[in-house]
């Protein structure tokens, strides 16, 4: 079993940087996709990005395609998003989900294994 802990929300200005951290465990990776999915009450869980582990290629949302980055620590089986240029409407609680295999997708359903979450809020 895959086990996530998310980490480095927080509170942010409009126009700053944060950087969310997904540690993972209880697996090899290299037969793995992570993803950063994001909610906010009242609404869907939304695809942010998401990242092959073997090859790093890489698929983004287009609200976050040129601010958002996703990259992967292999050493230490640790996923990041580096979110820059944050704008208010950015402001939810952040998922890291795992799904064994090596399509990358964009759908919640698609993703087995999640994390607690953390929140991320963004002031204008």
């Amino acid at each position: 079993q895959v086990q996530l802990v998310e980490s480095g929300g927080g509170l942010v200005q409009a126009g700053g940087s944060l950087r969310l951290s997904c540690a993972a465990s209880g697996r090899t990776f290299s037969a793995y996709v992570m993803g950063w999915f994001r909610q906010v009450p009242g609404k869907e869980r939304e695809f942010v990005a998401a990242i092959r582990w073997s090859g790093g290629s890489t698929l983004y949302a287009d609200s976050v395609k040129g601010r958002f980055t996703i990259s992967r620590d292999n050493a230490q089986t640790t996923a990041y998003l580096q979110m820059n240029s944050l704008k208010t409407e950015d402001t939810a609680v952040y998922y890291c989900g795992a799904r064994r295999g090596f399509r990358i997708e964009s759908v919640r359903s698609a993703y087995d294994s999640w994390g607690q979450g953390t929140q991320v809020t963004v002031s204008s």
